[in-house]
């Protein structure tokens, strides 16, 4: 297992994400794309943490499940919404006790019930400090090329980002569909003093409904001839997939090129479109 905050100062990496599953097919479909990605040695894997912490119990069965049974450093991640001290407390000395030594901590997202959520925590900020006081973690933080879709401006916003890095390790973007917005917050945030490596994270999407829904979500923006694109496809699973893969293999080539540290996948828990990008460009 490694540190990620290390891996990305080495060279550039490669890393998954995956999200817990909610029923039996979907953990039976999990275990059968983490098969089918280990071989492909990513540098490391994150998992996700359901809106408002719902997940937790499943994110912590997968994250231990993956550090126990594979060979792939994994990171998981913590969100404020809803949380009590003494749930991500004791989350995290479950962590380091197991021997994981890498968190993402996010603000998070709110269950989509319709009902109020008291939490101890408001900003990423105070899951950075905890993580710190609990164990030597590696910290991640998100970070929104176009902006959060909390912030009233990108200024704000940009500033906010540097006061999170400056306590963490690293960042890992949102994913986006045009390169420029993320190179130009790469140079705001090196105007402001910031060194700290920040992930580009590329989506794979696996349906037309889904990314559209989540652009909306995260303030990302598909361009008009993006969306054009998904109205030839929409219906057509293969044809979704081969444009993911061929949208990705550009974005992630341009990337590089422009000297990110890496790049992040998220793989929706699915593996063949993954493959594929990684095959293409020769990743791996």
């Amino acid at each position: 297992m490694a540190r990620i905050g290390d891996l990305l100062h080495a060279g550039p990496t490669l890393s998954f994400e995956f999200g817990p599953p909610r029923t039996d097919e979907q953990a039976r479909r999990l275990e059968k794309v983490l098969h089918e990605l280990q071989p492909l040695h990513p540098s490391f894997v994150s998992v996700t943490y359901g809106a408002g912490g719902t997940t937790r119990q499943a994110t912590r069965e997968i994250v231990e499940h993956i550090h126990r049974d594979t060979d792939m450093t994994v990171m998981p991640h913590l969100t404020c919404v809803a949380q009590r001290h003494g749930d991500i407390h004791g989350l995290l000395h479950g962590y380091a006790d197991a021997g994981i030594e890498n968190v993402l901590a996010l603000a998070g997202d709110a269950p989509n019930d319709g009902q109020a959520h008291e939490s101890d925590f408001t900003y990423a900020v105070e899951l950075i400090e905890m993580a710190r006081e609990v164990s030597d973690f590696s910290i991640g933080v998100s970070a929104f090329p176009e902006g959060h879709p909390r912030s009233p401006d990108l200024d704000s916003d940009r500033f906010h980002l540097a006061a999170k890095l400056a306590l963490a390790d690293f960042g890992i973007t949102q994913f986006f569909f045009d390169t420029a917005p993320y190179f130009r917050m790469r140079d705001q945030l090196a105007a402001l003093g910031v060194d700290k490596p920040v992930l580009p994270g590329v989506m794979m999407f696996s349906n037309v409904e889904g990314v559209r829904r989540m652009s909306a979500l995260n303030n990302t923006t598909i361009p008009e001839w993006l969306q054009a694109r998904l109205d030839a496809v929409d219906g057509n699973p293969g044809d979704v997939r081969r444009l993911a893969v061929e949208l990705a293999a550009d974005l992630i080539e341009e990337l590089l090129a422009g000297d990110a540290p890496g790049v992040h996948l998220y793989t929706m828990n699915f593996s063949r479109a993954t493959r594929e990008v990684v095959a293409q460009l020769g990743l791996r």
